[in-house]
């Protein structure tokens, strides 16, 4: 009998070339997220004539949306790279979309956050219209968070890396609800209240859920995401965004336990981040998250049973 074919790669090396952004990406994802969710803050406060509420999340989205900027650039290299991706609009490159919400929010958000300062100029003349429109632009960059929010998992999903592609119908909840937990960590800190309460319990909720299913769903290539480094990083998130959904139900008549609830959620959701980020370039670093599950699709069309998972061979000294 021939023996059963094992795969190998040159020397054990990776099938796939590992992503080259640095922990700049990581940043950025963490900070995108947090606009977008505080965005979503501030159009609570609107809805609920919440003053200090507006005012905390659009301050806040203003902020994040200026680091998330930085550090897009940052890994960019050139500044101008970042202007020359507003030249094409291309529906089907995520990195093209997501550069015209960036700029499309960052647009809103701005006039938003420069209405704060309405009652301290002239009430008369251009300066009389700038209440409306930033009325006008918090709800428009309300609208364009969720995009915000997810295009990154898109970006992620479209490229080659195993554990990144393999959890698209996924990624983009765990995101999602990773930046509804940071926008309500903005608001339980600055200024707790039912809003930000349950937007912390909604966003925790999806972000675990989905963060569960990219964990547990996808055989071998949810591995990275519970092993090694990456599964340190993600229980610890997991644990934080926990303890700050708690707190911000259990929290309700106590300022500190509020404001300890808002750091945590803000801090599990950067964790999440880097657990994303780091398992994925994991998974592209070793041969066998490539090779094993094209093999077991490649046998399930031939209606064949998958083999056992091979270990890669490395070179022998």
């Amino acid at each position: 009998m021939v023996p059963r074919a094992d795969f190998q790669s040159y020397y054990g090396r990776p099938i796939v070339r590992p992503p080259v952004w640095t922990h700049d990406i990581a940043i950025y994802l963490f900070t995108g997220g947090l606009a977008a969710g505080s965005a979503l803050l501030a159009a609570g406060g609107q809805v609920t004539g919440d003053i200090a509420l507006r005012r905390a999340g659009r301050a806040a989205a203003m902020g994040a949306l200026g680091a998330s900027t930085f550090f897009l650039i940052k890994d960019l290299g050139r500044p101008e790279r970042f202007h020359h991706m507003l030249r094409v609009a291309k529906p089907t490159s995520p990195m093209s979309m997501g550069t015209w919400l960036l700029s499309a929010f960052g647009g809103a958000a701005s006039v938003a956050a420069a209405a704060e300062f309405a009652p301290l100029l002239p009430s008369r003349g251009v300066f009389r219209l700038l209440p409306p429109l930033g009325a006008a632009a918090g709800y428009g960059a309300a609208a364009l968070a969720p995009g915000l929010a997810t295009y990154t998992a898109v970006l992620f999903a479209d490229t080659a890396v195993p554990s990144w592609n393999a959890v698209y119908p996924d990624l983009p909840f765990m995101f999602a609800g990773s930046a509804l937990a940071s926008g309500a960590g903005v608001g339980l800190i600055a200024a707790p209240g039912r809003p930000a309460r349950r937007m912390a319990v909604a966003g925790a909720a999806i972000e675990l859920a989905a963060g569960h299913r990219v964990e547990t769903r996808y055989g071998l290539l949810s591995e990275p995401y519970h092993a090694g480094r990456p599964g340190k990083l993600l229980r610890a998130a997991r644990a934080l965004t926990i303890a700050g959904a708690v707190g911000a139900v259990v929290g309700r008549r106590s300022r500190t336990i509020s404001a300890l609830a808002g750091l945590s959620l803000l801090a599990g959701s950067a964790l999440t981040r880097f657990g994303v980020f780091e398992a994925g370039v994991e998974s592209a670093k070793d041969p066998r998250y490539t090779v094993v599950p094209q093999r077991e699709r490649l046998n399930a069309r031939r209606g064949a049973a998958p083999g056992p998972a091979p270990s890669p061979r490395t070179r022998k000294s």
